[in-house]
This record gives structure tokens, C-alpha cells and sequence, in this order.
């Protein structure tokens, strides 16, 4: 990242709190919004996103429809799921099959929601590095084995 912001993603179908999301993180983070599963989506294969927050309670697709449906091809992103009714059917479905990181409440509170953030950050740059580590430990393994090929046969 360039300018060493965080890159976010708001999935929320209600305009108000897409507005008062960014009105509140566009100084510390890179906020993109998105009112529908179906605009994120389009945000996501043009965007480099590290975290995504969604509402559960959409129309066409639920929040935990739109992780579910992104983890193929967006596997990466840390994911968070608003809701603002005490569903745990909701809950336990997001972190079964939408892979979230963590969920809060709605209305949310910027300093907890913050707090999510952060967290969930590092836990993406560490995924990252394990990623990369374990690249990086294939192709020593390739090569070594090409190596070791090459003596036996010599």
C-alpha cells in the first residue's frame, strides 16, 4: 500500500450507515463502500481489499451469503459481519461458512469496531507472511530436489 493505509471494504444496503462509516474511518483507513453483495463483489475484483465489513441483513443477498460467495476467488480478506438483530443461527452460519474473523452489533461503537480492525489487520499481514513463507519454502524444495536429481544422475 502506498500510502500505508489499511484498504476496507462496507458492504450495507442502508445509505445512511455507509455514509456515517466513511464520514468516520476515511482518515485512518481507505474506505470503499458498497450498498449491495453484488457492487462489493465488483469493488473486490477491481480493489485491493485487506478487511471487509458487511451487514447480515440485506435484500437479494444476507451478509453471510456475500462471504460465503467471495471466498473462492477473494480468499484473503479478513471479514467482519454487522448485524442489528441478536440472530445466532446468523452468527454461527458466518463463521461456519463465511469464514468472518468477528462479529459485532449494530448499531456499532467506532471504538470497538476500531479495535475489530486492527486485529483483524494483523492477523491478515501474519497470513500473508505465512503465505509467502511457505512460497518461498516450495521453491527452496523444487530446487533442491532438481539438485539432488541432477547428482544422481551424474
Amino acid at each position: 500500500m502506498a500510502d500505508n493505509k489499511i484498504n476496507i471494504l462496507y458492504v450495507d444496503d442502508e445509505m445512511n450507515n455507509l455514509v456515517s462509516f466513511k464520514a468516520t474511518f476515511r482518515m485512518k483507513y481507505n474506505v470503499f463502500t458498497a450498498v449491495s453483495g453484488d457492487e462489493a463483489i465488483k469493488t473486490l475484483d477491481n480493489q485491493p481489499i485487506e478487511i471487509i465489513i458487511t451487514d447480515q441483513r440485506m435484500p437479494n443477498m444476507t451478509g453471510v451469503q456475500f462471504l460465503e460467495s467471495i471466498i473462492e476467488k477473494h480468499p484473503d480478506p479478513m471479514r467482519i459481519l454487522l448485524t442489528g438483530y441478536a440472530d445466532m443461527n446468523a452468527v454461527i452460519d458466518a463463521v461456519n461458512k463465511g469464514k468472518i474473523f468477528h462479529y459485532l452489533s449494530k448499531p456499532w461503537n467506532e471504538e470497538e469496531l476500531d479495535m475489530t480492525i486492527k486485529r483483524a489487520y494483523e492477523v491478515y499481514e501474519k497470513a500473508l507472511e505465512v503465505k509467502d513463507m511457505n512460497k518461498n519454502l516450495a521453491i527452496s524444495n523444487e530446487q533442491l530436489e532438481f539438485l539432488l536429481r541432477q547428482k544422481l544422475l551424474s
